[in-house]
């Protein structure tokens, strides 16, 4: 049993030190301060310099981060709460600060990234005076009615004396499963005016661990142990409970290829651990073949859907097609999220509860199975390690090929790989062209060793790198466990690292020690290749030559000197000869603590359609066998 310490033997208090009222800016301070909050991320403005202004009270201990856009600042909120963490090891919520309707507005890209990916957030809105909300003033709007839809919960303050309730519900509201972004708008004045706190800045934190029913475990263990031919899907709640070692050894008792979710937020399973099989690929049929076929001559009968969120993570979908599980398949699911259970399909066994607790329960009910056939799961691993050794051998092979122009992806990526080999790596990905590359070239520690974003909504990667720096460096923490020094980099896109280049003005102001790697292919790459999708699907034709995807023209773009107008070094990469040498380069001024631009001209190539079914198993690729994942924005 846990023994709680209670300072103080219980006492009825005068009102007046019951109430501890204080200044409505200092109650979020003191709330800021018990979830372990050392960053106020936001873009300045009338509404909230009162809240800026508790930064410079040294007994806070916030410092304010400003950015030049809001969605910069949210996404530097987002990057913050996926790292940081307490010294007991608890979550600690990004916090941004909002400039009335505009504000919100601005950041509702990364505001839906942060809803759809699960990820904690407190944000705070500067509202107009209260007074002048009803005379529909300059700016203002219904700021709760903006924000909702991708909140778990969003609220006006309606004085200052509900400040301190608001903020013990709001943050209790983001940290418990699912985790998620809440809203507050707070009319300025409020943040000057007195307000009760009997919390004093204490709020609840829901333990986020329960057990599944033993009863379900049982039912799941039952149909898994009886499958000839499973298939597994890890998806975000895997890398959120850090279950992948529980995961392999499931995947190892049953014999089944493990896919992470299509744009999963974190690495749900990493390629270094057996049968691992990469993202799953997004074009229905696709999914329909990878998940409901093993070979030419057998069909998988069973689906073990963990942790999985992204389930329909496609552009093109054909009712008369099928439904992307195939029916003949018997779904199992795990979640600690209800939400996600059966979501779309039914599922004949549907566990709710912690995750990296049940998998191991589920594993050793499995191998005692009285139907456990051992011998037919050991002729299931040794072809999936063939499987592993030829996907790893593929890699290698593309890693050493020269494209016509350009630098190859695989190249790149082994490349750095190999500058990195002293440290621990945290990427921020959204080089939306070459993601299977990075996750399967790339060595990780664990899930949140790499993140990225299940909504899907361009721009985040950039500015989630400054938080992710704030979380590993300025707190001290995220060393990984072997002493490796830890560096962030951030893969991303031409076509995406355009839309907020002025991260790098907040990145050079704080010196923020991040690698920005630009795969620059001079196009809007993925949107070429999703056009050759659309035109083979549909049998249409583009009228033109679709020029509007293009980005090498006028006028010509040099992110290294852009960056260098913010402050920041960089150098251009154009041929592979120069790849070892100015990757080590850069990653000795990112170890000594500043930011640095390396600008690739990757191979702009695209599959070729013609040779490409989208119907059959697999992922798009080219003759020579260049394996590439279809997103959805341009990079």
């Amino acid at each position: 049993m846990t023994e709680v310490s209670r300072e103080q033997s219980a006492q009825w208090l005068p009102i007046d030190q019951e109430n501890n009222t204080r200044l409505g800016r200092d109650i979020i301070f003191d709330y800021l301060r018990t979830a372990g909050v050392d960053r106020l991320y936001g873009v300045p403005g009338t509404n909230e310099i009162p809240l800026i202004d508790g930064t410079d009270v040294p007994e806070n201990h916030v410092e304010y981060v400003p950015c030049l856009h809001e969605n910069i600042a949210l996404g530097a909120a987002m990057g913050y709460a996926r790292h940081r963490r307490t010294d007991a090891g608890e979550v600690v919520p990004g916090v941004v600060g909002l400039h009335v309707t505009p504000g919100v507005g601005h950041a509702l890209g990364n505001l839906f990234n942060a809803f759809r990916s699960n990820i904690p957030l407190l944000v705070l809105c500067g509202q107009q005076h209260s007074n002048l909300l009803i005379q529909e003033p300059l700016l203002g709007s219904d700021l709760v009615q903006v924000a909702r839809q991708y909140t778990k919960w969003a609220y006006e303050v309606r004085g200052p004396n509900e400040i301190g309730m608001a903020m013990q519900r709001a943050l209790k509201t983001a940290l418990a499963p699912p985790m998620g972004p809440v809203f507050l708008s707070i009319p300025w004045q409020f943040l000057l005016e007195q307000g009760a706190d009997p919390q004093r800045g204490r709020f609840t934190r829901i333990a986020g661990e329960f057990h599944a029913q033993p009863s379900e475990l049982d039912k799941a263990a039952d149909l898994l142990a009886t499958s000839r031919y499973p298939v597994i899907v890890a998806g975000d709640g895997v890398g959120e409970a850090g279950a992948w070692r529980e995961l392999q050894d499931l995947a190892t008792a049953i014999g089944a290829p493990v896919y992470n979710e299509q744009l999963s937020s974190y690495l749900n399973y990493p390629h270094h651990l057996a049968h691992a099989r990469g993202e799953l690929p997004s074009a229905q049929q696709q999914v329909r073949q990878v998940l409901g076929r093993k070979d030419s001559e057998a069909v998988r009968d069973t689906a073990f859907l963990c942790g999985f969120n992204a389930q329909a993570q496609l552009v093109i979908y054909n009712w008369d097609d099928g439904p992307l599980i195939p029916g003949h398949l018997t779904q199992v699911y795990l979640h600690n999220d209800p939400w996600q259970i059966g979501k779309n399909h039914y599922g004949a066994a549907a566990a709710l509860g912690d995750i990296k607790d049940a998998l191991p329960k589920i594993t050793a009910a499995v191998k005692t199975h009285p139907r456990y056939d051992k011998a037919h799961v050991d002729g299931l691993n040794e072809e999936l390690a063939q499987e592993d050794r030829a996907l790893a051998g593929d890699f290698q092979q593309r890693a050493k090929e020269i494209p016509e122009r350009g630098v190859a992806p695989a190249m790149l990526v082994d490349a750095l790989n190999a500058a990195l080999r002293d440290h621990s790596v945290r990427l921020i990905n959204e080089a939306c062209s070459d993601t299977a590359d990075f996750q399967q070239g790339l060595a990780f520690d664990a899930p949140s060793s790499y993140m990225s974003s299940e909504g899907g909504s361009l721009g985040y990667s950039m500015p989630a790198s400054l938080g992710v720096a704030d979380a590993v460096f300025g707190s001290g923490a995220g060393a990984a466990a072997d002493g490796k020094r830890p560096l962030v980099v951030n893969a991303v896109g031409d076509g995406s690292a355009l839309f907020y280049l002025n991260t790098w003005w907040t990145a050079g102001k704080f010196q923020l020690p991040v690698l920005y790697l630009i795969t620059n292919n001079k196009q809007y790459k993925t949107l070429r290749v999703g056009l050759d999708v659309l035109r083979k699907s549909y049998d249409w034709e583009p009228s033109g030559a679709a020029e509007y995807l293009e980005l090498d023209g006028n006028p010509q773009l040099s992110f290294v000197d852009l960056a260098a107008g913010f402050g920041v070094d960089g150098c251009l990469i154009d041929s592979a000869g120069d790849l070892e040498r100015a990757l080590a380069d850069a990653v000795q001024v990112v170890d000594g603590g500043e930011p640095y631009v390396v600008e690739v001209l990757t191979d702009p190539a695209l599959p070729d359609m013609d040779e490409v079914d989208i119907n059959v198993d697999g992922r798009l690729s080219t003759s020579r066998g260049n394996s590439a994942i279809w997103n959805f924005g341009p990079a």
